[in-house]
């Protein structure tokens, strides 16, 4: 496992469409992705301990989202053939039993996670209705612990802020995780 933190937001970047399938082999592109008051790019997997930590806050994240007009979807991106747990199969295991409220989607040839510049699993994308990029933190301030009360959920305010006033924070806070598993 190698700890990777994602780099700075680059504000403004647009997001970069894609077609890929989901679990249940459905395609996806961005444009059936996008929200209308933002769009939510997560590069995740299963078996890294950053993601298996957070995955319920994420459900519930990505719901408040969701009522707010701003959709979500997860790409994976792993090489399938080194980690097995990363497998189409256990993708649809995991999306099932998390029952996740968004498209779980297989980058099988890795493309589009180079595309994103994606590095490390959570890496996350908010962008507005623009699909200008304005976010690109952590999810929130518990890291791999459990969920306090207190706790700071800059995902979510952040992709708030993006919903009312179109721009993300000057600030944010990396997001820590494994890195992508490449293809050699």
């Amino acid at each position: 496992m190698v700890l990777m933190e994602t780099p700075i937001c680059d504000f403004g970047q647009k997001a970069f469409d894609f077609e890929l399938p989901d679990v249940n082999g459905k395609h996806w592109s961005l444009q059936d992705c996008t929200g209308k008051n933002g769009t939510l790019v997560m590069f995740i997997c299963n078996h890294c301990p950053y993601v298996k930590a957070i995955q319920q806050r994420l459900v519930t994240d990505t719901l408040e989202l969701k009522a707010m007009g701003i959709n979500s979807v997860a790409i994976m991106s792993n090489d399938q053939n080194d980690y097995p747990e990363d497998s189409t199969e256990n993708m649809k295991k995991i999306a099932e039993q998390f029952n996740y409220p968004f498209p779980y989607l297989v980058d099988e040839t890795q493309q589009v996670a180079k595309q994103y510049g994606a590095i490390c699993t959570p890496d996350f994308f908010g962008y507005n209705k623009e699909l200008e990029l304005q976010y690109r933190g952590r999810l929130d301030d518990t890291g791999m612990g459990e969920m306090k009360p207190d706790a700071r959920r800059d995902l979510l305010e952040a992709m708030r802020d993006i919903a009312n006033t179109g721009q993300g924070p000057a600030e944010q806070i990396p997001s820590m995780g494994c890195s992508i598993k490449w293809k050699k």
